[in-house]
């Protein structure tokens, strides 16, 4: 059946006529898959108790793949009791997957079911892909044509503005790339067409939608903007830049689903909470249209098309971290509460950053793996550079100033992924912390790159791949850091102090159990360290980051070999990797495989040309295997 309607989708590309056939069919190939997935982890097994959370009981899972933690988590369970105690009769309980991690899988259910529940009971676990999302993407993909999205979706300009008044933004003088997206979009120049805000890493994207937000409540009362991302972390992100700039009438709209745990502070007072009961309620349509402001997921903003807010309410529609949501997502809010001669979309992101994740190959391949906001400068030449203008500011900003990095980590990525035109803005104090760090080979240039000749390894029951000697390489790396922090009198390491990366669920794992069982790193205070996968930070920023690249396998390199390096053989995932770093970049890898990818290549010759290279050589010749490990580093 796949192969199937993956020669039926090659035959004809995505247009105006074939978009909803074509995206619905997309949804289904997904949800087969989604359904295939998730299948795999029927099971008869025990369950236990949450040593902390009495309302979670968890169970023990093996082989569970990045892929598959997205598509478990927030699913549903029903289960059968196989116990023959009387306490629960032989019926089908359901439950729901509250998270995920790559060992187990915590579960919620009914009080009623806990009170009769005892550890180790055995159940029979059947898990169920919840629709609601994918119903909601269907209905988005069928509404394009009633709310004649045309100009939306394939823009030609005729129908844009030509004579917008731009109003003056004095608030980001200094930025001319800031400012011009601002008054573009303030003054709505592109509608119908959406308005792009291409903003590579670090350019400051939510910075600049929350100041248009800003200044269109300033001289527009009359508006109402709907703000929304692709996640709640980013949905939140955006909220609170808001509450910051003290933005009056913002209002949080959550999920009912969503843990009122993890509701920041700051935003409990503006959103659907009911501060008494402490749980999560949906508006009235009436109440819901009395905010000048909606910040809401892009899955949740289907509950306002539920709800019956009218499609000409919303005259801004913005979208932040546009890049990392599937085209059906970034529809729900599109096609459900948009009319195109009344509201100006803005879609904000990076297409050269990763993209949507997607379970079915085929769908990926297809249309589902590119965002709405990639399709757009891919295709639609309203969005395409210029060979001698650059971009038409009418309809799409082009963000420069980089204010995260130092420009020893922003060279290469920049380089590879933005044609040279970023330009270093980053706090000059801030970023180069570490330039006089006593373990950096050359003092100056805060990047390393420590060649590691380790080997390949897979547990039977996993098929992801670990490597021990990057482990302990990281450790020691891990260790230096804490001594700089205890000399500066730093005795708990801050959030987004320290990130490590690593491509594989299992290095991922290794990782953490190095912190908790290494003697000197376990006393002390790592609990904020995060360890996790590129998709993990996409979006997120830290002073020092660590990346493990995992493939060392010297046969992956023999001459005429036909081979894949896994994940790292992304760039999309090389550059999110390599530009969440503020101070210092630790990359630790197999020169010997890495070297044989082009923009790994590059970016090792420069590590090893400005001096920042340590750890085993390599050289044209065949190299002698015995003799390449080298010490780490001293240790004062």
């Amino acid at each position: 059946m796949t192969q199937t309607c993956s020669r039926d989708l090659e035959k004809i590309p995505l247009n105006w006529k074939n978009y909803c056939q074509r995206f619905q069919l997309l949804l289904h190939l997904e949800e087969l898959q989604m359904k295939t997935e998730i299948e795999k982890f029927n099971q008869d097994v025990p369950m236990f108790k949450h040593k902390s959370n009495a309302g979670l009981l968890l169970l023990q899972v093996t082989g569970v793949s990045m892929k598959s933690t997205m598509i478990l988590s927030g699913n549903n369970v029903l289960v059968t009791p196989l116990d023959q105690t009387g306490v629960f009769k032989k019926k089908v309980y359901k439950g729901w997957i509250h998270h995920v991690d790559a060992e187990q899988v915590f579960l919620q259910f009914s009080e009623k079911f806990l009170s009769c529940f005892k550890d180790g009971m055995r159940f029979n676990l059947q898990f169920a892909i919840n629709r609601m999302p994918m119903r909601t993407q269907h209905r988005a993909a069928e509404l394009v044509y009633k709310n004649r999205l045309k100009e939306v979706l394939f823009p030609t300009g005729q129908f844009s503005s030509h004579r917008s008044h731009l109003h003056r933004v004095l608030e980001l003088g200094h930025n001319l790339e800031q400012r011009t997206a601002v008054e573009h979009i303030v003054a709505a120049s592109a509608k119908p067409a959406p308005y792009l805000v291409f903003g590579p890493p670090g350019t400051g994207k939510t910075v600049t939608l929350v100041e248009a937000i800003k200044q269109i409540v300033k001289t527009q009362p009359s508006c109402n903007i709907l703000a929304c991302a692709p996640s709640n972390s980013a949905t939140d992100h955006l909220c609170e830049k808001m509450l910051e700039e003290n933005i009056d009438n913002v209002y949080r709209f959550y999920a009912l689903s969503f843990p009122v745990i993890n509701i920041p502070q700051n935003i409990k007072l503006c959103c659907n909470l009911k501060q008494q009961k402490e749980t999560l309620v949906i508006p009235s349509k009436k109440e819901l249209m009395r905010h000048k402001i909606m910040v809401t997921s892009l899955q949740t903003a289907g509950r306002l098309v539920t709800g019956g807010i009218p499609a000409d309410h919303y005259t801004y529609l913005i979208v932040d971290e546009a890049g990392h949501a599937a085209e059906t997502e970034c529809l729900i809010p599109l096609a459900g509460l948009l009319k195109p001669d009344k509201c100006q979309v803005v879609l904000a992101g990076d297409p050269k950053q990763l993209g949507p994740i997607i379970s079915s190959r085929v769908a990926e391949k297809h249309g589902m793996g590119v965002s709405m906001l990639e399709r757009l400068m891919n295709d639609i030449d309203l969005y395409k550079s210029h060979e001698t203008q650059g971009f038409n500011n009418r309809f799409v900003s082009k963000l420069l100033r980089n204010y995260r990095s130092h420009p020893a980590i922003l060279k290469i990525p920049n380089e590879l992924f933005y044609n040279g035109e970023l330009l270093p803005y980053a706090n000059k104090v801030k970023c180069s912390s570490f330039c006089k760090w006593e373990h950096l080979p050359k003092k100056g240039f805060p990047l390393i790159f420590h060649g590691v000749a380790g080997t390949d390894e897979r547990d039977d029951n996993s098929p992801s791949v670990y490597n021990m000697a990057e482990v302990e390489v990281l450790k020691e790396y891990l260790k230096a850091l804490v001594d700089h922090f205890h000399k500066k009198g730093v005795t708990k390491i801050e959030p987004r102090e320290i990130g490590i990366i690593a491509p594989y669920r299992k290095q991922v794992e290794k990782i953490k159990d190095a912190l908790k069982m290494d003697k000197d790193l376990r006393k002390e205070n790592l609990e904020n360290v995060l360890v996790g996968s590129v998709e993990q930070f996409q979006g997120k920023e830290f002073n020092v980051t660590l990346v493990s690249t995992v493939r060392s396998n010297p046969k992956l390199t023999a001459p005429k070999q036909r081979f894949t390096i896994g994940f790292v053989d992304n760039e999309k995932r090389f550059n999110v990797a390599m530009t969440r770093a503020r101070a210092l970049l630790i990359v630790v890898g197999d020169p010997r495989v890495l070297k044989t990818d082009q923009i790994w290549n590059k970016f090792i010759h420069y590590c090893f040309r400005k001096g920042g290279y340590r750890g085993i050589t390599v050289s044209d010749a065949e190299e002698d295997l015995t003799n390449l490990h080298f010490p780490i580093l001293r240790r004062e």
